[in-house]
């Protein structure tokens, strides 16, 4: 690495012949030919017994489509040491019926009649400390960066109303007999303190559970805390917080149609953006997650899918868009994951996704030759490793309502997604930039 020009002295420029040193090394080398990379589409084969067509005739009884998605940025609010940067939020939650969707024509951009008929849009917005930046308590005294990125998600699920939402979620309060308890790996305050219970009948009406090492908060059953640097900051929480966070939009959505009229659930195809699973220090909300939906599942009816826009799933369904034809699906194995997608053996790791999802993918070509990757429930308690079109109760009708949903705006775009994208969206500019000079003149 060269150094920095911070006098007036000249800058060192890297050295234009030292690659020849890697490109001679026998080790360098050899390591190389020992490594493979992804196969390309004529070198991809698809079994039969994965492929299904889907049955557009087939009866539903949907009236709604919601459809979350958020964006975040970054931005710097002090330069100089010791910099100090925020993150701010901002997701979108829009409801369209579907007598509206049929009513729609395809567009190749957002106009006013298609945003006139969101009928709700709703505006969450959150902001996060992420390096350097401590919350001034009432004795006027700097909290650490880990309990301000704590009592800051703390607080925003206050606001939202989500505490008693996560609460009904993670104890499982929609059942006759919730859980009693769930375990916390370790304490945020002292990391030697292990595998904390959260005991239900304990936690406070403000949703703190009481600790000698310190209180808790409930959202600190999410584990971020165990990621957070004191020095290098928050940033790495960033990414696994925004799916979180839209994740318990949809929840708190769910629980509110489950508790005012449960049937209606048989009437909304839910539309996250992403895949259908947790990542990161969060990927334990998928337990709890997948539990949700195969109560619903088995007790009513939900739709829920999610969608990816991006990444290697995304860029293998191009290479093998060919091998299906129009209206079928491709079920992926677990075998096929690791042969064709991710590198790996399903021999000797565990099955893909077995700790973060609950639900499993697919590959969707439409009768308009648009390509999808979905991740749809399963009615199981596991990953399915080999599955099978039965294993996915509600796979003809969605894929008849992500068929109707295209939108040429972006490439295989779906309309809800794009619209609720384009209206919380946060781009590099203007918005960082604007955003960078509201926080640099409002925070002390």
């Amino acid at each position: 690495m060269s150094y920095s020009k911070t006098g007036n002295r000249p800058f060192e420029f890297a050295s234009k012949s030292n690659h020849t040193y890697i490109i001679k090394d026998p080790e360098v080398l050899e390591f190389l030919k020992q490594h493979e990379l992804p196969k390309e589409g004529d070198e991809i084969s698809l079994l039969n017994e994965y492929i299904f067509d889907i049955d557009f005739n087939i009866d539903d009884s949907l009236e709604f489509i919601i459809a979350v998605d958020g964006g975040d940025t970054t931005v710097p609010v002090k330069s100089k040491f010791p910099s100090s940067t925020i993150t701010f939020f901002q997701f979108g939650a829009n409801l369209i019926t579907v007598t509206d969707l049929k009513d729609l024509k395809e567009q190749a951009f957002i106009s006013p009649e298609s945003i006139s008929k969101l009928k709700d849009l709703q505006r969450i917005k959150f902001t996060l400390p992420t390096k350097n930046i401590g919350l001034i308590d009432e004795k006027g005294k700097r909290a650490s960066l880990t309990y301000s990125v704590r009592k800051a998600l703390y607080d925003f699920f206050k606001k939202y109303d989500y505490l008693s939402t996560l609460k009904w979620f993670l104890f499982e309060e929609y059942k006759s007999t919730p859980k009693s308890d769930r375990i916390l790996a370790s304490h945020p305050i002292n990391s030697q303190t292990k595998n904390i219970s959260f005991e239900r009948n304990k936690i406070t009406s403000e949703y703190i559970l009481p600790h000698s090492d310190g209180d808790l908060f409930l959202t600190d059953i999410f584990r971020l805390h165990e990621v957070i640097d004191e020095e290098l900051g928050a940033g790495g929480i960033v990414g696994y917080l925004r799916n979180l966070i839209e994740h318990f939009i949809l929840i708190d959505t769910i629980k509110g149609i489950y508790k005012r009229k449960k049937n209606s659930l048989n009437e909304v195809l839910f539309i996250k953006d992403g895949p259908l699973g947790f990542f990161g220090q969060t990927a334990n909300m998928h337990e709890p997650m997948r539990e949700l939906i195969n109560y619903l599942q088995n007790e009513l009816n939900i739709y829920i899918a999610g969608i990816e826009k991006s990444g290697p799933f995304v860029e293998h369904a191009q290479e093998i868009k060919d091998k299906l034809k129009n209206g079928q699906v491709y079920l992926l194995s677990n075998k096929h994951i690791y042969k064709y997608i991710k590198p790996g053996n399903p021999v000797s790791q565990p099955p893909y996704g077995s700790t973060s999802y609950y639900g499993s993918k697919i590959i969707f070509r439409s009768r308009n030759e648009r390509i999808y990757i979905v991740t749809l429930p399963t009615n199981s308690e596991n990953v399915v490793l080999n599955p099978k079109k039965s294993d996915f109760k509600n796979l003809d009708t969605i894929m008849k309502y992500i068929e109707i949903l295209k939108s040429d705006m972006y490439d295989n775009s779906l309309l809800p997604i794009a619209l609720v994208n384009k209206l919380v969206s946060l781009s590099d500019h203007p918005s960082s930039v604007l955003l960078e000079k509201f926080a640099k003149r409002n925070i002390k």
